[in-house]
């Protein structure tokens, strides 16, 4: 057996080099032009300074981050795990000691919407029409106090999701389906032993469902319990959004206190209050509720939510990357003129023959190009991201803005995917650069393929700014998303109202299709072109 032998290079052809042998050529020629060098540095502080820019120039005297407000603002309240929650309501109710089990029917389930024509201030003119929420509320609500923001769970009758046992604001189950009505009681029951507070639902009072079940660590002894009823803001008559009003009917409410005697959990010790109310319009939006008692009947009246906080809105708030997308657009224009130039400035001296005939296998070169642009690209924005995101933040409280609160988790997130939209956004113009050969065309075809959509995107609104966030290279500014989606609330999810129409990784996958797509044809052409 002849053993087989690679045939000789002809004379004078180079050895082809290792790719780190490559990668090392390039990253020499990066850090040895000063211009090179010094630009991404640029970017970085430009990031900084129009970061603080934008968040200086939110004024507002709603509160600070610290949970400080001044007379007549909102209030924003941070439920068990953090998070902002919307923490309203109307209750009748008082304290529970021990373990026990508190059940009611509701017969009806109704509501009303007031509108503000256009124009008009909401203080002067209000129409008033029948309807309600999904997701209005009316139940028996069970929590250590009624401070906003702590821990709770409740069983109870929803506008159009039927029954539901809901905790800690983030956590749901479904019950029965339809609507509470006179002819389609609802009997709810929601009994508590130790810390565990389970939620029942029956058709008729004694053929009892199980909905779900909580833990709700730390419980004491004595607690608040009783019924309520809240309803959100609507945005089905106004984009901006419909004060509503819930009311429901109650009877049958009855107490099993196991470790008292005396009763003194009774419906007849019970006391009406109002929840969160008597706040600006913030979401949500309220308007002030009642109740009235008739023997063992209740009538209660509430608006409000209990469920996560999802808005950014209209009193001056920002969340840790609100600030961040004007600098980051800006550091990305420079590191668009660096990524071009790496490749069109060896095209305009006529190097880049000198480069491949010193390298054979051309897109080996531009690969390695790619990883050295893309890696100072991803490293900049990463010190720029992680700098920025805090001073956004302080100058943001320091304005008497609110923060909506992200746990550390989201933050890394936020950082680490604005170095990647970096870095792929200075691939993809690299590739742009290796198809046009001219810096004055590939800036220019970088900047309107890779930028300018996001920028006709913060301008605009409606369904055409949606469309650039899913199809565009704008979608990868999506890894700035901190405001959380929830089931439990009705809301147009938009750009405007701070969020985006894709998830961080699906937008920045979007992002990196336009930049595969761009260095692919690339390739190509610099394979089939001649130097």
């Amino acid at each position: 057996m002849t053993a087989s032998r690679t045939p000789p290079l002809p004379a004078g052809a180079p050895e082809r080099a290792p790719f780190t042998a490559v990668l090392r050529a390039e990253w020499i020629k990066f850090r040895t032009v000063r211009g090179w060098v010094t630009a991404p540095i640029t970017a970085a502080l430009l990031c900084l300074v129009f970061t603080f820019l934008v968040a200086d120039g939110t004024h507002t005297e709603s509160c600070s981050g610290a949970g400080t407000c001044k007379a007549g603002h909102a209030h924003v309240p941070t439920g068990p795990d953090g998070r902002a929650v919307a923490d309203s309501y109307y209750t009748v109710g008082g304290r529970l000691t021990g373990d026990g089990t508190v059940t009611t029917r509701i017969t009806s389930l109704t509501g009303v919407t007031s509108t503000v024509p256009a124009g008009v201030a909401p203080s002067q003119a209000q129409r008033t029409r029948p309807g309600l929420p999904a997701w209005a509320k009316a139940g028996i609500l069970l929590r250590p106090s009624t401070r906003q923001g702590s821990a709770y769970a409740a069983v109870m009758a929803t506008g159009g999701h039927g029954d539901r046992f809901q905790y800690d604001y983030g956590n749901d189950g479904a019950g029965r389906r339809g609507p509470a009505s006179p002819g389609s009681p609802r009997w709810l029951r929601l009994t508590r032993t130790g810390d565990t507070v389970t939620g029942y639902d029956s058709a008729d009072g004694t053929t009892w469902t199980l909905i779900g079940t909580a833990h709700l660590t730390g419980l004491p002894v004595t607690v608040y319990a009783g019924l309520f009823v809240t309803s959100p803001v609507s945005f089905r008559t106004s984009a901006d959004g419909s004060r509503t009003l819930a009311t429901a009917a109650f009877d049958h409410t009855t107490i099993d206190d196991h470790t008292t005697v005396d009763g003194h959990a009774t419906s007849g010790a019970w006391q009406g209050r109002s929840i969160g109310a008597g706040q600006q319009d913030f979401y949500p939006t309220l308007r002030t509720g009642g109740f009235h008692r008739a023997g063992g009947s209740f009538v209660i009246s509430g608006s409000g939510d209990i469920a996560p906080a999802v808005v950014q809105g209209l009193l001056g708030t920002g969340t840790a990357s609100s600030s961040l997308p004007f600098g980051l657009t800006v550091a990305l224009i420079v590191l668009i003129v660096v990524a071009t130039v790496f490749i069109t400035a060896e095209y305009r001296r006529g190097l880049i023959r000198v480069t491949f005939a010193a390298v054979p296998g051309r897109r080996r070169v531009l690969a390695a190009k790619a990883v050295v642009v893309g890696a100072v690209a991803f490293v900049i924005a990463a010190a720029a991201a992680a700098a920025a995101v805090p001073l956004g933040e302080h100058v943001l409280r320091a304005n008497g803005a609110y923060v909506f609160p992200a746990g550390a988790l989201t933050v890394l997130r936020v950082i680490a995917g604005t170095a990647a939209l970096a870095a792929v956004t200075a691939v993809g113009v690299l590739a742009v650069g290796t198809i046009a050969r001219k810096s004055a065309a590939a800036v220019a075809g970088g900047i309107v393929v890779f930028v300018l959509p996001s920028i006709v995107g913060s301008i605009g609104s409606g369904d055409a700014v949606e469309w650039l966030y899913r199809l565009t290279p704008a979608a990868g500014f999506s890894v700035l998303q901190v405001l959380p989606r929830s089931a439990q609330v009705d809301y147009p999810y938009t750009f405007a109202n701070g969020y985006y129409p894709l998830t961080p990784w699906a937008g920045l996958g979007v992002l990196t299709a336009w930049a595969a797509l761009a260095f692919g044809i690339a390739a190509v052409l610099l394979y089939r072109r001649d130097a």
